[in-house]
Parts: C-alpha cells; sequence; structure tokens
C-alpha cells in the first residue's frame, strides 16, 4: 500500500463520504463517483429513504472523523418507544434504564452534505457527481461510468475500487457477472414495503406529537411509525404487504379505500397527515430487502463496504450505524500496516462478517417485534423488568436492545447471542411465574431477579454452544 495509490469509491452515500474523508484523513487519493446529482443543490429524497436513527456506533465513526458534534448540532434524541392503539390510547417504552442513553433522529440529507462539505475540504478528494457506473473491469481496476449531464461514457483506472453503492452495487454486480471467483450471494425481500408521509409541524413550527419518541402504530401484520425532524415535521413510514390481508399496497389503489383503512387502523395518524391523498398516490412503495455476500473483496484490487456488502432491512435502526461502523473497523485494520490491500481486505472481511450477518437477521427479528409483539402483555412485562434492572444494575444488566444499540464496543454477533439468550431466560422466568412486575420490588428482590436470569443466560448460552449454534 501506498499513500500515493489512486482510490476510487463508487457511490458518494453516507458510507462513502464517511470513508472518502477518513482515507483522506490519512494521507490517500481520493476520487469518489456519485450517480445522483449533488444534494447539497439539489432534493433527491422525496419519499425514498426512511429516516436514519444515529446511535453509538454510527456516532463512534463520527467522532473518529471529527463529525461528531457537527452531526449533534442536527439530531433529535429519542428516549424511547410510544405506541398507539386504534382507540388512539398511547403507552411509553423506553429504550433503556439507564440515564442519558437514547437514539437520534437525524435527516439522511443533512448528515451526507455534512460528511460531504468535510471530505471535500480536503485537497485529495474529488467528488464527481451525475456519474453513474455501468460496470467493473475487476481484474484491471477499471470502472466504467456515464455522465448524467452529457451522456458520455468514460473509464477511470485506479489502483484500488472501493464499492459503497448501496444495495443495487455496480461492484456487486459485476462479481457475479464477470465470474473471475466463486462469489456467493443472496437477496431476500420481505413480503411488505413501505411508504412515506408526512405530520407537518403546526401553524407555529412546532412537532404535533412528542417528539423525544419513536411513535409506532403496531397492528399487526402491518405498522406505521413516524421520526421526528428539525422543522416540526415527522416522517411517517407505513410498513405493509404487497399483497396479502384486507388491506395492502395492491389493493389501496383509491382514495376511498385509502381513507377507510387509516380511519380503521390509525384514526389519531389520519387527522395528522392533511396530504394523505396525495402523498399516498405519489410517493413511491419501496422494497425491504437484505443482502448477504462474500467475498467482499476481489484480490487486492477491490473491495464492498456498507450496503453493498450488507444491506438490511431498517427495523433496528442500524443500517446506517452498520455501515458507519464498517469504516472504523476498516481504519483499525489499517493500523495494523498489513502488506498489501489484499491483506487489508481480508483481514477486515475476517472481522466483520459475521457481525453484519448477525445485524441482518436481528434486523429481521425486530420487525416481528415492532410489528407484533411491542404491544403484547408478555413483551411489556419482560421490558418493565429489563428496565428496572437496568435501572438498578446498570454496569451488570444490558437488555438485547441496549447491546446493540448502546455498546459499541461489543461486536453485534456477541451482542446477538448474549441478547438472545436473555430474552429467551426472561420469558422462561416469566412464563414459569419465578419472576413477576405485578409489585414494585425493592433492589433486593430485583437482586434475586437479576442472579436467576444471569444463570439461566448462562445456561442457555452454553447449550447453544454446545449445539454449534
Amino acid at each position: 500500500m501506498n499513500k500515493k495509490d489512486n482510490i476510487v469509491i463508487i457511490g458518494a452515500g453516507l458510507c462513502g463520504s464517511l470513508l472518502a474523508l477518513r482515507l483522506a484523513q490519512r494521507g490517500y487519493k481520493v476520487e469518489v463517483y456519485e450517480s445522483r446529482p449533488d444534494l447539497r443543490k439539489v432534493d433527491i429524497s422525496a419519499g425514498r429513504s426512511i429516516n436514519l436513527a444515529l446511535s453509538d456506533r454510527g456516532l463512534k465513526a463520527l467522532r473518529l472523523c471529527g463529525m461528531e458534534e457537527k452531526a449533534k448540532e442536527i439530531c433529535i434524541p429519542m428516549y424511547g418507544r410510544l405506541m398507539h392503539d386504534k382507540a388512539g390510547n398511547t403507552f411509553a417504552s423506553n429504550y433503556s434504564g439507564r440515564e442519558g442513553e437514547y437514539i437520534n433522529s437525524i435527516s439522511r440529507g443533512d448528515l451526507n452534505a455534512i460528511l460531504l462539505d468535510e471530505a471535500e475540504k480536503h485537497e485529495n478528494v474529488n467528488i464527481h457527481f451525475n456519474s453513474g457506473c455501468k460496470k467493473v473491469d475487476i481484474e484491471n481496476k477499471v470502472a466504467h461510468f456515464k455522465s448524467y449531464e452529457t451522456g458520455e461514457k468514460f473509464k477511470v483506472k485506479g489502483d484500488v475500487i472501493f464499492g459503497t453503492d448501496g444495495a443495487g452495487s455496480s461492484l456487486r454486480k459485476s462479481y457475479i457477472s464477470e465470474r473471475k471467483f466463486l462469489f456467493s450471494y443472496s437477496q431476500n425481500y420481505l413480503n411488505h414495503g413501505y411508504k412515506e408521509l408526512e405530520i407537518p409541524a403546526d401553524d407555529s413550527g412546532n412537532h404535533q406529537i412528542s417528539k423525544g419518541h419513536l411513535h409506532i402504530w403496531p397492528r399487526g401484520d402491518f405498522m406505521l411509525i413516524a421520526l421526528p425532524n428539525m422543522d416540526g415535521s415527522f416522517t411517517v413510514t407505513l410498513f405493509l404487504s404487497y399483497d396479502e390481508g384486507e388491506y395492502n399496497f395492491n389493493n389501496l389503489t383509491s382514495t376511498k379505500k385509502i381513507t377507510a383503512f387509516f380511519e380503521k387502523e390509525f384514526p389519531d395518524a389520519l387527522t395528522l397527515i392533511p396530504n394523505i391523498k396525495e402523498e399516498f398516490a405519489n410517493n413511491p412503495t419501496g422494497p425491504l430487502g437484505t443482502v448477504k455476500c462474500s467475498p467482499w473483496s476481489y484480490q487486492k484490487k477491490t473491495l464492498l463496504m456498507g450496503d453493498a456488502a450488507h444491506a438490511i432491512v431498517p427495523f433496528y435502526g442500524q443500517g446506517m450505524n452498520a455501515s458507519f461502523e464498517d469504516v472504523v473497523v476498516f481504519d483499525a485494520i489499517l493500523n495494523q500496516n498489513l502488506e498489501n490491500w489484499d491483506a487489508v481486505f481480508k483481514a477486515y472481511e475476517k472481522v466483520r462478517k459475521k457481525d453484519t450477518d448477525a445485524i441482518a437477521d436481528l434486523a429481521i427479528d425486530n420487525f416481528y417485534e415492532m410489528r407484533d409483539h411491542v404491544a403484547n402483555p408478555l413483551f411489556k412485562e419482560k421490558r418493565k423488568i429489563e428496565m428496572d434492572l437496568e435501572k438498578h444494575f446498570s454496569n451488570q444488566y444490558f437488555s438485547k436492545y441496549s447491546l446493540v444499540t448502546f455498546n459499541e464496543e461489543i461486536g453485534y454477533n456477541e451482542a446477538m447471542k448474549r441478547g438472545r439468550a436473555q430474552d429467551k431466560a426472561l420469558l422462561n422466568l416469566i412464563a414459569d411465574k419465578n419472576i413477576s412486575t405485578s409489585l414494585e420490588m425493592s433492589k433486593k428482590e430485583l437482586e434475586i431477579v437479576l442472579n436467576k436470569v444471569k444463570e439461566e443466560t448462562e445456561k442457555i448460552l452454553k447449550e447453544d454452544k454446545i449445539a454449534g449454534l
């Protein structure tokens, strides 16, 4: 590896812009190519991207690049979920029993913009917009582009090429089409899609519902969520089957049926969305898919990162955080001063792959939890116990959600294994009536519960290890 190597990054989204910034800070020469126009000049996001939840893993990556404080300036803290039932009643569920733990609602475009601004401050970074990558000659490290401004086709040769071009990655497609090596790839979709709507600010520019929560309207087979924006509005996202159930995206084709659906299932939300008919008709319905593949690199020439390597569904709020954490892990591998890019790429994937597979699986789990379980009495009881344990034994107990979201020093894979074992332990103890939240417990009584959960968790972890899980 050489600081004079010409690094080509395909994709200037969140992962690509952060990677470009970090490599530039390390002294590398970076050329970035993005198929879309410059989002700082043209609004390209309306109705097309789920709001982002920035949490500790993402903040760690931004801190590495000196961008944490700038990002926090455009964040809105969300301290927990606020569930809405059909009658308009609400109940809150904090993300953690510890003080000061929350996730942040942030605009994808605004965050991307500040990263692009910072990257462009470096003389060794050039960003080329409206340049769509059509394919990559992975053997010769040549990327083929088309300018969407002039229609011109052009080629770019790099010493190394990074693909941070999202779930539809051109570099990943080239891995498949060129057949230069054995490449495993899967892309699995939920039968649900998503559509974005908006709750506007009130006449004074304020939020109409609590801005300190992620709002969820769980309805079993589908759900609505809402995240706050800096301008007083909420981005609302409907997750619904394409073709199953009484109401689905394929049959919600008339204003009458759309209105009837919301009046029946989300009456309180309907009163807050004045332009629902226009937005439902005009905003696209997006798919929800998971991408897993391997290997991520080809010799010492190319590497997939971010969604290009491991796209996930959005239900753990970890898609962006996982992509940002990629940059942290990659940066740590660079610090090992390995002999060449090939060694770096292989070491990176060896460390990282098990964690990205884990968060993909956890995100699917959380889809069913948010949709089906958050209003379940057993789930509520489990969460009550977890909140009490985290509050009184803040250094001894971390729920699965906390392990994933607030413990950036723990890999996703470890968080998944321990978190699942704890969940199973708690649910078994509740079902067997060995523990209960029917009365407020003293700290001494809670300590007995803690020890029971710990003991049962360790048994389950041992059994899982023996079973090879």
